[in-house]
């Protein structure tokens, strides 16, 4: 039991770092700049995971990345983005100067998928309504059911992909 928690916490940082990876990629060719993973200097920084810019605007971006679907098979729909976030994301913007925003990348086997926004758009929302994102109706889509061509097999959550 140890030594599943162990594989399943390591899986789960992969992910997260492969998000992180992805985002800032994302960022570049959404004409951001400026970028900087905060994680190479303060490990788990409050909120923020990325800094950067877009014509003059100031951002901090929390990068969540999940398994697009459950272990169950049904739609992974909501990115948990932690205990106190509107605490946590308002001290980051006086911190950095900058607005609080989300970034969510949603993986399965064959493809990714990447949803961007504003933390108040989530009008008090503790999680990412990836759903709502997926029909366009939160945050803006940059990336929609993109191949990818890496082995996902050590990332998946078993879940059962339906095609």
């Amino acid at each position: 039991m140890v030594e599943q928690n162990k594989k399943e916490a390591a899986r789960k940082k992969s992910l997260g770092e492969l998000g992180e990876l992805f985002a800032l990629k994302a960022l570049v060719d959404n004409r951001f700049d400026k970028i900087r993973n905060l994680n190479d200097d303060i490990l788990n920084e409050k909120f923020a995971d990325i800094e950067c810019e877009k014509d003059g605007i100031r951002y901090i971006v929390s990068v969540k990345a999940r398994n697009k679907y459950q272990i169950n098979g049904k739609l992974n729909s909501r990115y948990n983005l932690g205990e106190h976030v509107y605490e946590k994301a308002a001290s980051a913007e006086i911190k950095y100067n900058a607005s609080a925003n989300w970034m969510a990348i949603q993986f399965d086997s064959k493809s990714f998928s990447i949803y961007f926004g504003s933390l108040k758009e989530l009008n008090g929302s503790k999680a990412i309504p990836i759903d709502k994102c997926m029909k366009g109706q939160v945050g803006e889509i940059w990336v929609l059911d993109k191949r990818h061509y890496f082995d996902f097999g050590f990332y998946s959550n078993n879940a059962i992909e339906i095609k």
